[in-house]
């Protein structure tokens, strides 16, 4: 049962994905940010990526991806993890009106790996400074607004202006730290994200899929995969309005089992060496099986 909760939505295709952020834009005043998703801009933003990003649209599928969500230009959007992926598309993509916020692991999250080394942990303390810097490089032109806030210390400011709250390959680390011994990572991102978003704002999250037959230790995040079933149950219980999935960010062809790590597979190929036959047969997988799961806070 590796595919456990898969929808019809894969089946419908684009016209699924496009309906969702149709559906975005007939709120009130207090909802989401009006505004349909902007194929023709996604096109020409992609299209002027970097060779590297552009080899990994195969796997990641950034337009449909972004469609499903509903993101639309002229959007404040939520950017957890950010890098020069999702921010590079997304900061010339939502326009002069829109803004992008970076998020990062709460301080007390990222100790619990940083332990005593200082300067690191002044590194992970720096981040709501860095991130805007950083993403001045990724403008392409767009006057966006861009800042930036740690989980379990957003500022009140942010409260409820957010329209699309993205979680993409991140919830692996807070699943992990749940543990009540670990300070409930993902209950307190859970938490922020919700306070963060509008009314009717939607939280996206693509993540590393666990088999839903393989046993909940396995599946906690420290491999880097969790199960479909345990991330509704938990954004559920966070008072979020299950949407809908889709397979976009399907890959049938990653069947881990409980002796591997998703950073076994592109882009990271961990623990192969160049050219062997094993690196060979972890370059025909790809990367990883992902869930793609569609929230809304409640209006």
């Amino acid at each position: 049962m590796k595919h456990f909760f898969k929808t019809t939505l894969a089946a419908a295709g684009l016209t699924a994905v496009f309906l969702s952020s149709a559906a975005l834009a007939h709120g009130d005043a207090n909802d989401a940010a009006p505004g349909l998703f902007d194929s023709a801009k996604m096109d020409k933003i992609l299209a002027a990526q970097d060779e590297k990003a552009k080899a990994r649209y195969q796997f990641r599928h950034p337009k449909e991806t972004l469609a499903f969500f509903g993101v639309a230009p002229g959007m404040t959007v939520a950017d957890t993890l950010p890098g020069a992926y999702y921010s590079r598309i997304l900061l010339p993509y939502l326009g002069d009106e829109g803004a992008l916020i970076g998020v990062s692991y709460s301080v007390g999250h990222q100790a619990i790996d940083a332990g005593d080394n200082e300067k690191r942990m002044a590194r992970i303390r720096s981040f709501p400074k860095r991130f805007p810097a950083a993403a001045e490089k990724w403008r392409a032109g767009s006057k966006a607004k861009v800042s930036a806030f740690m989980f379990e210390d957003m500022p009140d400011a942010m409260k409820g202006t957010v329209d699309v709250f993205l979680l993409l390959r991140a919830s692996h680390h807070l699943s992990k730290y749940e543990d009540a011994d670990r300070g409930m990572r993902r209950t307190k991102a859970f938490a922020d994200v919700m306070a963060a978003l509008k009314p009717g704002g939607v939280m996206g999250i693509v993540q590393h899929r666990a088999p839903e037959d393989s046993s909940d230790e396995w599946a906690k995040g420290f491999k880097g995969y969790v199960k479909q079933s345990a991330l509704i149950a938990a954004a559920k219980a966070a008072g979020f309005e299950f949407v809908g999935s889709s397979e976009i960010n399907a890959n049938p062809k990653d069947q881990p089992t409980e002796a591997d790590f998703v950073w076994r597979l592109l882009p990271t190929l961990a623990g192969s060496e160049d050219g062997s036959d094993l690196q060979a047969k972890r370059k025909a997988i790809g990367e990883s099986d992902r869930m793609t799961l569609k929230f809304r806070k409640p209006k």
